[in-house]
């Protein structure tokens, strides 16, 4: 079997998006189903651009978990490392949009979710220490076995490029903010690039100034790139070299969420092709436009030519 260019480490859900814009989870409602997690995102955005992209991570012996697998081979994401646990059903994530922009979500994880239960064997050696992006999301951190796991994943791997960490605070997951900020912020030691939004960066860091994250991040000798999105004041691009900003791309938002993941996605891209960080960032920027003016997060992640369309001067 063809090895795979990028494998994620995290989330995985059966995604269900309110199909009403404002309203609240009381209100009548209907509901369009998907996929969804970061990592299931990430996957997903990378094949979407030609990448041999699989994911690591566990869905439940049932119906929900048939319909996860078919949906990530029929993106073209490698299954192999997806695996079934027999007593944990699959998670599902509801959003409503109260605001399109901030969306409400409710996960139903409970008493655990399968994919915080990836032990060591659940991916070979040789996957973790050949594949040329790693990729981890902190959410997968939340709880154990899976934050062992994959410290030792991160201990095999040992700091190849690029090991890829992607804050990814979600409040819902973690016992408590200060348990997220020790184990996240621990975390920063695993890798060579990390990216995340100013709240994550308050969580992981201590702060969310974008110029503090960043001077906080790139302590760590081995980080190579930190990347700190701001929102509508655009992107920070950090690197021992200097540092720039990314402007924003104004879009008219449907649904905020998967916007981050195809960045992530098309973020990437750009490492695999051994582009220039703020190439990588302004290719990342115009994909996570796109999907930020779609309602759903795998199915929304753009192509190619719809990225490259939008950087040569078309909207998103």
């Amino acid at each position: 079997m063809v090895a795979p260019e990028v494998l994620t480490i995290g989330r995985v859900s059966v995604d269900l998006y309110a199909d009403e814009p404002g309203a609240a989870f009381t209100d009548p409602q209907h509901f369009s189903k998907s996929i969804g997690g970061t990592a299931t995102n990430v996957a997903v955005a990378a094949a979407r651009l030609g990448h041999r992209a699989a994911v690591l991570t566990k869905v439940g012996a049932d119906p929900f978990g048939d319909y996860v697998v078919a949906k990530l081979e029929s993106f073209g994401v490698d299954t192999r490392f997806v695996g079934r646990h027999a007593r944990l059903r699959t998670p599902l994530a509801f959003a409503a949009l109260t605001p399109p922009e901030d969306p409400e979500l409710l996960f139903y994880r409970e008493p655990s979710a399968p994919d915080m239960q990836l032990e060591i064997g659940d991916v070979d050696d040789d996957t973790i220490r050949d594949v040329d992006v790693l990729w981890l999301a902190g959410s997968a951190l939340a709880d154990d076995p899976a934050r062992h796991t994959i410290v030792e994943i991160t201990r095999t791997r040992a700091l190849r490029r690029h090991t890829v960490l992607d804050l990814d605070y979600r409040a819902p997951l973690w016992t408590s903010e200060r348990e997220a900020s020790a184990v996240i912020g621990r975390a920063l030691v695993i890798a060579t690039v990390v990216l995340g939004n100013r709240a994550e960066c308050r969580v992981a860091v201590g702060t969310d100034d974008p110029d503090d994250a960043a001077t906080a991040i790139l302590e760590h000798d081995q980080i190579e790139l930190a990347v700190v999105k701001m929102g509508g004041d655009g992107v920070l691009v950090a690197t021992r070299d200097g540092r720039t900003v990314v402007p924003p791309r104004p879009v008219k938002v449907v649904c905020g969420l998967g916007a981050g993941d195809a960045f992530g996605g098309a973020l990437v891209h750009g490492l695999l092709l051994g582009w220039p960080p703020v190439r990588t960032v302004e290719f990342a920027n115009a994909a996570g436009a796109i999907v930020a003016g779609r309602l759903l997060c795998a199915d929304a992640m753009p192509t190619l030519d719809e990225i490259t369309a939008v950087i040569e001067g078309g909207t998103p």
